[in-house]
């Protein structure tokens, strides 16, 4: 690779690369040759980009689009994480035994920017802080998934549906989201889901559609939530 300029070494305006926060503070002039070194490609909904096992190939940068990693066993969802752009994936493959741990798939159509472990191991030498970002990255996501498998274990199941309606609500809706999906967020069966949105509607907190739920009453939802809390 060419000679690179360091983190924080003004040049010209940074590129849209530099939103990213693994790649926060590099240089304009660094960002340009990263754009070059690496490959910009568009992605239909459902596209997979790796699965669970696969070696690290690549880092992938999300520029548009929403991508999803999880962990997929015997048909359940292990949801690790629900990406929205700008943000980075693949981050396993980079580090240590450099397997990816999971599965990231596209949930709607994604512009999604891909980087070589060759790449990444010339820029982790070249610019050591890259290194400690990317382990932290690691680090949170295992962290996240670590805590919401304890709170999965430990805490009620309307007080969590609570939470996850009001969170992904839009006015009083909430579109979009299947039974399934939901367990797949919470991390229980599907039953289970639908028994907790019934107690939910019975108690006229909630108003269920198809794929939709109207929120009939936010301040007792509310209320619910923070029963878990």
């Amino acid at each position: 690779m060419k000679q690179r300029t360091k983190i924080g070494e003004k040049t010209e305006a940074p590129s849209g690369l530099g939103t990213v926060a693994l790649l926060r503070g590099v240089s304009a002039k660094h960002l340009k040759e990263v754009e070059k070194n690496s490959k910009q490609e568009n992605y239909r909904q459902g596209h997979i980009f790796f699965r669970t096992g696969e070696p690290g190939k690549a880092l992938y940068i999300l520029e548009e689009g929403y991508v999803r990693t999880y962990r997929d066993f015997g048909g359940r969802k292990l949801i690790i994480s629900d990406l929205k752009a700008p943000a980075v994936f693949g981050e396993m493959g980079c580090v240590g035994q450099r397997v990816y741990h999971c599965m990231a798939e596209a949930i709607e159509a994604s512009q999604v920017r891909s980087l070589s472990t060759e790449e990444i191991d010339a820029l982790m030498v070249e610019f050591p802080e890259l290194t400690k970002r990317l382990l932290d990255l690691v680090s949170e996501r295992f962290v996240s998934t670590l805590l919401e498998l304890e709170t999965s274990s430990f805490r009620d199941l309307i007080p969590r549906l609570a939470k996850l309606l009001i969170e992904r609500a839009t006015g009083d809706w909430v579109r979009d989201m299947t039974h399934q999906e939901i367990a797949e967020h919470l991390r229980v069966y599907r039953e289970s889901v639908t028994s907790a949105i019934g107690e939910l509607r019975k108690a006229g907190i909630i108003e269920v559609k198809r794929k939709a739920v109207k929120i009939l009453d936010r301040s007792r939802l509310e209320r619910a939530a923070r029963e878990g809390a």
